[in-house]
């Protein structure tokens, strides 16, 4: 596995304990279609389906995580997250949601998240 792949597979699994703790229930990880991958799909406690997109940075990065989820992969989000939709067969309230997680120099990681990031 690569360096970048594991890191990445950390940050979204410290993504899905920050979810868990605000009691969201994990219904997929690294779910994968034509389209792309979605990182998490959640359900908060209202019922909406998060659609959340991971994205780690190191306390030196330049720039925003979020700033990286730019038009093109907002498409291919979308579209991942309808053939989700329908191949689970779940009708309800969605939204598409940013964990921005920071990889601190003493190896901790932080999540920041955004609600309805895409709005």
């Amino acid at each position: 596995m690569s360096r970048t792949k594991a890191a990445g597979d950390r940050g979204e699994a410290e993504t899905a304990k920050y979810l868990r703790r605000k009691g969201y229930t994990l219904l997929a990880s690294q779910w994968r279609c034509r389209f792309g991958e979605l990182d998490l799909v959640a359900r908060d406690r209202r019922g909406t389906i998060c659609f959340v997109e991971v994205k780690l940075r190191s306390a030196n990065s330049i720039g925003l995580p979020r700033e990286f989820v730019d038009g093109r992969k907002r498409e291919r989000l979308r579209a991942a997250a309808a053939a989700y939709l329908s191949a689970c067969e779940i009708d309800a309230p969605a939204r598409f949601d940013v964990a921005e997680v920071y990889a601190e120099n003493d190896g901790t990681l932080r999540v920041e998240y955004l609600e309805d990031a895409f709005a």
